[in-house]
């Protein structure tokens, strides 16, 4: 069995804020949930999070998440091996399965790397496996020192004479135990370094003095040991992620005019032939059909949209689109908004928690709230389903073919009958008939005069202000 403790028990003082260093972002998406993805990807059977700092944030994090993840609680912090020894509950329920340990705030571990590192670690029988990357410039981290048996031990950089400051091979800070010889080594770490901190890498000395064999994997990419101490490396993090996954987005068949502006969240899935136009975000488990077209200018979280559907400046969450519609501009889809095959949102159009059917029209200045509007229906321009009395809201239901005139108010909760008709300009109250027609007017009062008082007092006013 296999199982992962992930270290996120850091601050992250210096990104200046008060939630854990690996709840902070890259495109949309925590840096913990990167890691919990892969292992997740990997087929890692049990995940431990090691926490520390702002320890509820994780805690509510993982609720919301629904991944059933374990959590320990380091509450001092006296080094990464220091953390894992707070998992050793969790590690003790699999003597005889493997364990890695991952960072919580390097979010490029991928699936790949873990898969391939533990077919390693099994096929070497090593106690523990290291993995390691190549990289041009490994100034600051710890090398890897290696002969044929394996791994000798890892040096910092600090500590290297001038021989190893020109290896090339450095540590990831992930590694693949042997639960029992984890077990094993955590009891003997001791504090005698220049931070006074328990130091996971010392593990790895223990174990080869036990007789076991430290191995090491080369991963085969150096993104595996970025992680992000500040704004700034947060900000590199995402700038380096956008330009992986528009890479992977442009092989799959999806064409960028330009990718000004264009961020897309490592969870979405874009059809081929679909266009992505600048000044985009699309952002969580979006999913967005083939042949379709998506921007200028617009924001997408959590939606699903069907083929060939047109999205111009649109700012949709948590809703469905589906195929052969046209959206915007300037449209707001809020949450639970459904919109069937062929339907056509136009410009400045509002929908909310509601159901638009198919070849139905709302084509400007209407607001469409809580309401079951079926096919072929057409709003008229300035339409207002008055959905909330100002202590509940209630539903319209609006039915197939009807035809609701320019600023019609739509008071809930109302039905529409199928085909029936409302006159622009009406308040409807009340329930209308199928085929029929509903006008709820007041007759025109005409005060004379009015506008000549009320006039004189604006430039009374007027005078006065001067």
């Amino acid at each position: 069995m296999k199982s992962a403790v992930i270290l996120a028990g850091g601050s992250g003082k210096r990104m200046k804020t008060d939630k854990p260093k690996v709840l902070h972002e890259v495109l949309g998406k925590p840096m913990l949930e990167w890691v919990i993805d892969s292992c997740r990807s990997a087929n890692v059977d049990r995940i431990c999070v090691v926490k520390g700092f702002a320890s509820e944030m994780i805690d509510e994090y993982i609720l919301n998440s629904g991944y059933g993840i374990e959590t320990a609680l380091q509450s001092e912090r006296l080094g990464t091996g220091h953390a894992v020894m707070m998992a050793e509950d969790f590690i003790k329920q699999d003597l005889d399965g493997d364990v890695i340990v991952l960072n919580g705030d390097a979010p490029f571990i991928d699936a790949d790397t873990i898969l391939a590192s533990f077919e390693e670690h099994k096929s070497s029988g090593a106690g523990a496996t290291v993995i390691t990357a190549r990289v041009d410039n490994p100034f600051g981290y710890g090398r890897i020192k290696r002969d044929g048996n394996g791994i000798l031990g890892i040096v910092e950089q600090k500590d290297c004479t001038e021989d190893e400051v020109l290896i090339d091979e450095i540590n990831s800070g992930c590694y693949w135990f042997k639960a029992s010889d984890l077990l094993s080594a955590l009891p003997r770490l001791r504090q005698n370094n220049a931070q006074n901190e328990f130091y996971l890498t010392d593990t790895l000395g223990i174990i080869l003095s036990d007789g076991k064999k430290v191995e090491g994997y080369i991963a085969k990419t150096s993104d595996v040991v970025l992680g992000a101490n500040d704004r700034k490396g947060l900000l590199k993090l995402s700038d380096i992620a956008r330009e992986k996954i528009i890479d992977k987005h442009l092989e799959n068949g999806v064409e960028f005019v330009s990718t000004d502006g264009v961020v897309i969240s490592p969870d979405a899935v874009i059809g081929e032939g679909t266009k992505i136009l600048p000044n985009t975000m699309i952002m969580g488990k979006s999913v967005i059909g083939k042949s379709c077209v998506v921007g200028p200018n617009s924001r997408l979280t959590n939606i699903i949209v069907g083929d060939s559907t047109g999205l111009d400046n649109v700012v949709a969450v948590d809703s469905k689109i589906g195929s052969n519609v046209s959206v915007g501009p300037f449209v707001q889809l809020r949450p639970n908004s459904v919109i069937e095959d062929y339907a056509h949102i136009g410009d400045f159009v509002e929908i909310k928690n509601s159901v638009i059917g198919k070849g139905t029209s709302v084509s400007h200045l209407t607001y469409v709230g809580d309401s079951d509007v079926g096919k072929n229906v057409n709003f008229g321009c300035g339409v207002v389903t008055v959905n909330y009395d100002g202590s509940k809201k209630a539903r319209c239901v609006i039915k197939d073919n009807a035809f609701i005139g320019c600023n019609t108010n739509l008071v809930a909760p109302v039905t529409i009958g199928e085909a029936a008709y409302t006159a622009a300009g009406s308040t409807v109250t009340k329930d209308v008939p199928d085929y029929a027609l509903a006008i709820e007017r007041t007759d025109l009062e005409i005060k004379k005069d009015y506008a000549l008082k009320k006039l004189t007092r604006h430039l009374e006013k007027g005078k006065r202000i001067k």
